[in-house]
């Protein structure tokens, strides 16, 4: 197992929710955290657990970002006029890699990350290669022809699991995806729960 898969699975058994919806995910067999403590009776989280919690399933969720990277994102949601939580979404959501994660053209967000940092992917036709970078409404992001047939890309566009939002237009034939519109938190096809308020919460306090 790699890493990053290991990484992945971590995540899922920590929250105790299939946090990405994925049919291989331990938390489909157990339910418990990872170690050898995981099987413990679980206590009820005090509103400080809870609110961590929420932050903690959020960052997870858009493959495991550091904390200085999602405290900066949460800044700008704060300075942007309107809800932050709503915010917080909107921006996480305009992110590089979640874009490709959200077309399909990989199967998961920690492919996603790698893809773009391994240059396969354009923006209105340039190159790209950081993940965090921000796209804008009207934009046009493609898989660069060299890379359409690779594996990861065939084999994840034919995936039922997942569909792909309405804040973009993809076309797989072309291996191309606009992006629309920022979505609200109602708008994005999260598998579980996200409780941005309860993140906003949490900086409150922190």
């Amino acid at each position: 197992m790699t890493k990053r898969t290991s990484a992945k699975y971590k995540i899922d058994r920590r929250m105790g929710e299939n946090i990405w919806g994925r049919a291989k995910s331990p938390v489909n067999k157990r339910e418990y955290g990872p170690g050898q403590h995981g099987q413990r009776r679980k206590n009820k989280l005090s509103d400080f657990g809870t609110q961590l919690r929420a932050k903690q399933k959020l960052k997870g969720y858009y493959g495991d970002l550091t904390e200085k990277q999602f405290r900066k994102i949460f800044g700008e949601a704060e300075r942007v006029k309107g809800d932050t939580g709503e915010n917080l979404i909107g921006l996480l959501e305009r992110r590089l890699d979640a874009v490709i994660y959200r077309a399909k053209f990989v199967p998961t967000i920690f492919a996603a990350r790698q893809f773009v940092n391994h240059g396969h992917v354009t923006v209105n036709g340039k190159r790209v290669n950081i993940a965090s970078y921000r796209v804008s409404e009207g934009d046009v992001i493609a898989v660069r022809d060299r890379s359409k047939q690779l594996a990861i890309v065939l084999e994840s566009v034919g995936l039922t699991e997942r569909d792909v939002p309405d804040y973009l237009e993809v076309d797989h034939s072309k291996m191309t995806a606009t992006y629309v519109r920022q979505p609200s938190l109602a708008d994005v096809p999260y598998p579980v729960i996200m409780e941005p308020n309860l993140v906003v919460e949490y900086y409150a306090k922190n």
